[in-house]
C-alpha cells in the first residue's frame, strides 16, 4: 500500500520552480527519507503534502487523499513537526499537548488518555508539569514529536527534525522515532540533509534543484558507487601516486591528507599495495561508499554546504579523519 503520491508536482516562487516535476512514491508503514541540501525543496515539497501549500501543478496523495481536492481529509491523518519550534515555552509539557488536543477535537478523556500516552511514549512522563522553557533542546524536539502523534496520525511528517541538536541527542530521537514505527506502524517522512540520519530510513529520495535525482534503499544508493574511498601516506607520495599508476593502473589523487584513489575491494588490494608499491606506506584508511558521494554522483555536488564549490576527490578525505 502507498501512504503518499505525488506526479508531476510543481510550486513556483515567482517564475522560478522550487518544486520542479516531482514524482514520489512512499510505502505505508516505512521510514522515507527526503535527502537534500538546503534550498533544494525539501521544505516545500512538505508544505504541499501537509496541505499548507498548494500545488502550482501535478497532484498528490496523502493517506488515500488528494491533498488540493480534500485537503481536511489529509489534516486529519496527519501529524506535523516543523522545522522551528511552536511550543508554547510558558505552559507546561502536558498543557502543550492538551491545547494540540483541544484543536484536534478530542474528548477531555481521550485527551487525558493521549496525552498520557505520549509521554510515556517519549519518555516525558517526569517531566510532564515542568514549563517547557526549562526544556533542553532535544527535550523540546521529542515533546514536539509527542504533540505531532497526538491525533494518532497515519503519516508524521518530520521537516529538519534534530536540527540544532548535538549527535548524542539525534540518536536519542531517532532511537523513538523506531520505536514509534515498530509500536504503532505509522509511516514517517522525514526531510534532512543530514546523511547520518538518512541512514535510519528504509528509503530515501535525493532532491536536487526541486527533482528526485534517485530513489532507493541507502545499500542499493551506495551500491552504485561501488569503489572504496582509500586514503595513503607513504614517505614519499608523489613517487607512489606514479607507482600507483605504473604498477596498479590507479590513478590517485595528492592532498594534504595523504593519496586518494577509488578501490573495488579496497581491504583485498592494500596488503599487495604495502608490499609492492616501492615506497613505504605509512597509514592506510579504508572508507566505504557514503551517501555522501552518493549525492556527488548524481548531481555533481556535495550534499554538506560549502563555500569553496562542489566538493572534489581532493577533500572527499575529510569523512576519514
Amino acid at each position: 500500500m502507498t501512504a503518499i503520491r505525488a506526479e508531476g508536482l510543481y510550486a513556483y516562487y515567482g517564475t522560478a520552480p522550487a518544486v520542479n516535476g516531482l514524482d514520489l512514491t512512499v510505502p505505508t508503514g516505512s521510514v522515507y527519507g527526503f535527502l537534500g541540501p538546503n534550498g533544494a525543496g525539501k521544505t516545500t515539497t512538505i508544505n504541499m503534502l501537509t496541505t499548507l501549500l498548494r500545488p502550482t501543478a501535478g497532484r498528490a496523495e496523502v493517506a488515500g487523499f488528494d491533498v488540493a481536492a480534500k485537503p481536511a481529509e489529509v489534516r486529519r491523518r496527519i501529524g506535523i513537526v516543523f522545522q522551528e519550534s511552536t511550543l508554547d515555552l510558558d505552559l507546561t509539557a502536558a498543557e502543550n499537548l492538551r491545547f494540540q488536543a483541544d484543536l484536534c477535537g478530542l474528548s477531555r478523556r481521550a485527551s487525558r488518555e493521549a496525552i498520557g500516552s505520549m509521554l510515556d511514549l517519549m519518555d516525558l512522563s517526569e517531566r510532564r508539569r515542568v514549563p517547557v522553557r526549562q526544556f533542553s533542546t532535544g527535550l523540546r524536539r521529542r515533546l514536539e514529536i509527542a504533540r505531532g502523534l497526538l491525533a494518532e496520525p497515519s503519516v508524521l511528517f518530520l521537516d529538519e527534525p534534530t536540527t540544532g541538536l548535538d549527535a548524542q541527542t539525534r540518536a536519542a530521537v531517532w532511537d523513538h522515532l523506531e520505536r514509534l514505527r515498530r509500536e504503532r506502524g505509522i509511516t514517517v517522512f522525514v526531510t534532512t540533509h543530514q546523511l547520518d540520519e538518512a541512514e535510519h530510513c528504509d528509503r530515501i529520495a535525493i532532491i536536487d534543484r526541486g527533482k528526485v535525482v534517485t530513489e532507493g534503499t541507502p545499500a542499493d544508493l551506495k551500491s552504485v558507487i561501488g569503489a572504496d574511498l582509500v586514503v595513503l601516506r607513504t614517505d614519499d607520495d608523489q613517487r607512489a601516486a606514479d607507482a600507483l599508476v605504473d604498477r596498479f593502473g590507479l590513478p590517485a589523487e595528492p592532498t594534504p591528507d595523504g593519496l586518494l584513489l577509488r578501490v573495488e575491494r579496497a581491504a583485498a588490494l592494500v596488503p599487495r599495495l604495502c608490499t609492492e608499491l616501492g615506497v613505504t606506506v605509512r597509514e592506510v584508511a579504508i572508507a566505504p561508499p557514503t551517501l555522501d558521494d552518493v549525492f556527488l554522483h548524481h548531481t555533481g555536488l556535495a550534499i554538506r554546504e560549502s563555500p569553496t564549490g562542489p566538493r572534489t576527490l581532493g577533500n572527499l578525505g575529510e569523512g576519514l579523519r
